[in-house]
């Protein structure tokens, strides 16, 4: 039987202040080993590291140069400027070439000894994203922590948003749509929106964080409003919709409150002239105000979808497989003949 050939994993770690964290995590992922195997016996190899370098205020250019010459699967992507983490991140996700992408921090919250696991959750469920699910608090202070959760609770509660539970940063997805969402995303979009844009078969797998590698975090509360705000305007439509529903209650309760003053008008109980017709007209034209903000904000999401990219559909190179699937075989060589994508075993996987 010809030998397997392994899964290609690309590492993209963006850096903005990773000087001193980087060679750890280097460390930890050149000790994975190139040519590895999973637990459940797939083949894999991290054939590349992308260390996108985001102009941060320390001397992490210097130090990604220094690991580039220590290991030969270490690629730099150099950016112009500081864009920010979703921005780093998709530059080197268009720049990756893997069969499989890995996104994670440089602080060492992530351990790299996770991939292995996630990537057998992705083939044993046959999902094209798989998110690290923690099963311990994110090691950030309890002020940041709570706002994060109230961050969560309002997206999935008022927008409706109920994936943003499991968005983290620390994700292992399919080369394809890694590369295409890096193609079409433009400014403002939140990268984890457009990884559902792409595609719906998304795992979860169980990992511990750990504690950060001896550097403050590089979000101030500026930053952290604005990181929330972005994935409000980029999530849907229902903040505009809002409007128009506020606005068709205040109609409602314009009609109401017309009713009411004109039957104390006619029944003699307002003494002061003019001040039922005021109020007539203020809460009705409050309302219709409203009920047309909300018909031109429905306009303008229209627009935001098409100025964002968010694509009418995407096509695949193979066909995306329900995650209800038995276990995958690892691939097998050229040699064996011309499919060399993975098939299914007669036998089901139990699931665990």
């Amino acid at each position: 039987m010809p030998p397997a050939v392994p899964y290609q994993i690309s590492v993209v770690v963006p850096v903005y202040a990773g000087q001193h964290s980087l060679a750890g995590l280097m460390g930890e992922i050149a000790r994975i080993g190139q040519a590895g195997t999973t637990p459940d016996g797939h083949v894999f190899a991290v054939h590349e590291v992308l260390l996108v370098h985001d102009c941060g205020p320390d001397q992490s250019a210097s130090a990604i140069e220094a690991l580039a010459k220590q290991y030969p699967f270490i690629r730099p992507v150099w950016l112009s400027r500081n864009f920010g983490q979703h921005a780093a991140t998709m530059a080197g996700m268009a720049s990756a070439t893997g069969d499989w992408v890995a996104t994670l921090d440089e602080d060492g919250q992530h351990n790299p000894a996770d991939l292995p696991r996630m990537l057998d959750h992705a083939l044993r469920t046959s999902s094209r994203l798989v998110y690290a699910k923690p099963t311990n608090p994110a090691p950030h202070g309890p002020l940041r922590n709570l706002a994060s959760h109230l961050a969560k609770e309002i997206s999935r509660n008022l927008l409706g948003n109920t994936a943003i539970q499991h968005f983290n940063s620390f994700r292992l997805m399919d080369g394809e749509v890694a590369r295409t969402v890096a193609a079409y995303a433009s400014h403002g979009v939140y990268l984890d929106v457009g990884l559902y844009w792409i595609t719906g078969s998304v795992g979860h797998c169980p990992v511990v964080l750990r504690e950060e590698s001896g550097r403050p975090s590089g979000y101030s509360l500026a930053k952290l409003l604005g990181h929330f705000w972005s994935l409000v305007l980029t999530t849907g439509t229902r903040p505009l919709r809002l409007i128009t529903i506020v606005g068709g209650i205040s109609m409602l309760a314009a009609l109401l409150l017309t009713s009411f003053i004109l039957y104390r008008k006619l029944t003699g109980q307002i003494e002061v002239q003019g001040w039922a017709s005021l109020l007539i007209i203020v809460s009705f034209f409050s309302g219709t105000i409203l009920v047309a903000l909300g018909i031109i904000a429905e306009y303008l999401a229209k627009t935001m979808g098409i100025v964002m990219g968010r694509p009418l559909y995407v096509v695949s190179s193979r066909a995306v497989r329900p995650q209800t699937l038995p276990r995958l075989q690892p691939r097998q060589s050229p040699q064996s003949g011309p499919d060399i994508e993975p098939q299914p075993q007669p036998q089901p996987h139990a699931q665990p």
